[in-house]
C-alpha cells in the first residue's frame, strides 16, 4: 500500500512518541534496579546487574530507534524547504522569462520606431538638401537678374503653339548664318502633340536660362555642377523615366558639347531619347528636339553621315506633329541642308533651303531675321558649287533688305553697299576696298 510522505512523517513523529516514553519507562525500571541493589541479597544483586545491563542496552537502541526517527522528520523539513526554495525559483524564473519576453517585444517596438525614425530623417535631410538646392537657385537667379516675373511666364505660355520649341539652347541662332552652323532646338514652355501635352517646369526653364549664361561666361565650374544638383533632385523625387530627367539630361549634353566632351554628351542625349521616346512617344516633338540635338552633335565631330539620318527623322516628326509650314520645319530643313553641304549633295541642299526659304517667308514674313539667314546660306551653297550670279542676287537681296530695314527705301542718295561696290568696281578704283574686287567679296565681309 502506497503511503504519501506525510503520512509517513506523521507515523514517524507517533513513533518517536511511542519510543520517548518507553525510554522513560526503561529509565524508571532501571532506576528502581539499581537503587535495590543496595539492599538486595548478594543472590539476587546478580540478577538485578544482568536485568540493569539488558535495561541498558534497550535504552541504547530506544535512544539509536529515537535519533533515526528524529533524523527523518528533519530531512523531511529539509527537503520541504527545498521544494518550497524550488518552487519559489520557479516562480521567480516564470517571472524573469515573461518580462524577458515583454523587453524583446519591447525593443522590437523601439527599433522599429528607430527605423522609421531614420527614414522620416532621411525624408526631411532630402527635403532640407532640395530646400537648400532650391534657396540656392533663387539666390542665383536674383544675383543673375534672369528670374522671369509671373507676367512674363504667363505670356510665354500663351504664346501660339507656331513659336513653341523644345528644350535645349537656343543661344546659337545666330550661327545659322555661318555656312557651317547648325541650330540647336530651342526651349519651350510646353510641347503637343495630338491630345497630350507636356509642361516643362517653371524652375527648369529659370535653370536653363542660367546655365546658357554660365557656359556662355565659360563658367562651366558652375554650370556642371548647377545641372549635375538639379538631374540628382529630379531622379530622386521623379524617378529616372520622367520627361524632366530628360530635360536635364539634355540641357547637360549641351554644356558637355560646349565643353567638347562630345562622348559625354552623346551618352546623354541617348539616354534622353530613350526616355523621351518611352514616355512621350515616338513622334512627340520633344524627342524631335533631342534627335536634332543628337545630328548637330555629330555634324560637329564630322559624322555627318550618321547625323542626316537622325535630322531626317527630325523633320518627318515635326511636319507630322506641327505640319510642314511650321517655322520649326523650316531650321530642321536648314539643319539637314547643311548636313548634305558637308557631304557635297548639293541637290538636295538647295531643295531643302528653297523650302526652307518659302515656310520662312510665308510664316514668318519677308523681313524676318530667319529670312535672311537662309538665302545667306543658300548664297553660300551656291558660291561653293561656282554659282556665282545666283548667289548675287541672293546676297543683293539680303542686302538690299537690311539697307532698306535700317536706312528707308533705296534712292539714288540711299544706295546699299552692294551699289556702291559695282559703282566702285565700274570705276576701277580699288582704294576704297583694297583687294576686294567685286561685290561679293565685300559682302563675305559682313556675313
Amino acid at each position: 500500500m502506497n503511503r504519501s510522505q506525510e503520512d509517513v512523517i506523521q507515523n514517524t513523529r507517533t513513533v518517536i512518541q511511542g519510543l520517548d516514553a518507553l525510554r522513560n519507562e526503561h529509565n524508571s525500571v532501571l532506576n528502581d534496579l539499581l537503587s535495590s541493589l543496595t539492599i538486595a541479597q548478594p543472590t539476587d544483586c546478580k540478577l538485578a546487574e544482568e536485568k540493569s545491563v539488558l535495561l541498558k542496552k534497550s535504552l541504547e537502541m530506544i535512544e539509536l530507534g529515537i535519533g533515526e526517527a528524529q533524523m527523518m522528520v528533519y530531512l523531511h523539513q529539509h527537503l520541504q524547504n527545498i521544494d518550497a526554495e524550488k518552487q519559489k525559483l520557479r516562480a521567480q524564473v516564470k517571472r524573469l522569462c515573461e518580462e524577458n519576453a515583454w523587453l524583446r517585444d519591447e525593443l522590437a517596438s523601439v527599433q522599429r520606431q528607430l527605423q522609421e525614425a531614420v527614414q522620416k530623417i532621411e525624408v526631411l535631410e532630402q527635403q532640407k538638401a532640395h530646400s537648400d538646392f532650391m534657396a540656392e537657385i533663387r539666390k542665383i537667379e536674383q544675383d543673375a537678374g534672369v528670374t522671369p516675373s509671373p507676367g512674363e511666364e504667363k505670356k510665354s505660355s500663351e504664346e501660339d503653339s507656331a513659336s513653341k520649341l523644345d528644350t535645349t539652347f537656343p543661344d546659337e541662332d545666330d550661327d545659322q548664318g555661318h555656312p557651317d552652323a547648325m541650330s540647336p532646338s530651342g526651349v519651350s514652355n510646353t510641347s503637343s502633340m495630338g491630345g497630350s501635352l507636356y509642361d516643362v517646369p517653371a524652375r527648369l526653364r529659370t535653370l536653363h536660362n542660367l546655365v546658357i549664361q554660365y557656359a556662355s561666361q565659360g563658367r562651366y565650374e558652375v554650370a556642371v555642377p548647377l545641372c549635375k544638383q538639379a538631374l540628382e533632385d529630379l531622379e530622386k523625387t521623379s524617378g529616372h523615366n520622367h520627361p524632366d530627367v530628360a530635360t536635364m539630361l539634355n540641357i547637360l549634353a549641351l554644356v558637355y558639347r560646349d565643353q567638347n566632351k562630345f562622348r559625354e554628351a552623346g551618352q546623354l542625349l541617348n539616354d534622353a531619347l530613350a526616355i523621351r521616346e518611352k514616355t512621350l512617344g515616338p513622334d512627340h516633338p520633344a524627342v524631335a528636339a533631342t534627335l536634332n540635338n543628337l545630328a548637330v552633335l555629330y555634324g560637329k565631330r564630322g559624322k555627318y553621315k550618321e547625323a542626316e539620318p537622325l535630322c531626317k527623322r527630325a523633320l518627318e516628326i515635326r511636319e507630322k506633329v506641327l505640319g510642314k509650314d511650321h517655322p520649326d520645319v523650316a531650321k530642321q530643313l536648314n539643319n539637314l541642308a547643311l548636313l548634305c553641304q558637308n557631304q557635297g549633295k548639293y541637290d538636295e541642299v538647295e531643295q531643302y533651303y528653297q523650302r526652307a526659304l518659302e515656310i520662312y517667308i510665308k510664316a514668318l514674313g519677308p523681313d524676318d531675321p530667319n529670312v535672311a539667314k537662309t538665302k545667306n546660306n543658300l548664297a553660300s551653297a551656291y558660291l561653293k558649287q561656282g554659282k556665282y550670279k545666283a548667289a548675287e542676287a541672293l546676297y543683293k537681296e539680303v542686302l538690299t533688305r537690311a539697307h532698306e530695314k535700317e536706312f528707308g527705301k533705296v534712292t539714288e542718295q540711299n544706295k546699299p553697299i552692294w551699289m556702291h561696290a559695282e559703282e566702285v568696281t565700274k570705276e576701277g578704283s580699288q582704294a576704297a576696298y583694297g583687294d576686294y574686287g567685286g561685290w561679293h567679296r565685300v559682302a563675305k565681309m559682313d556675313r
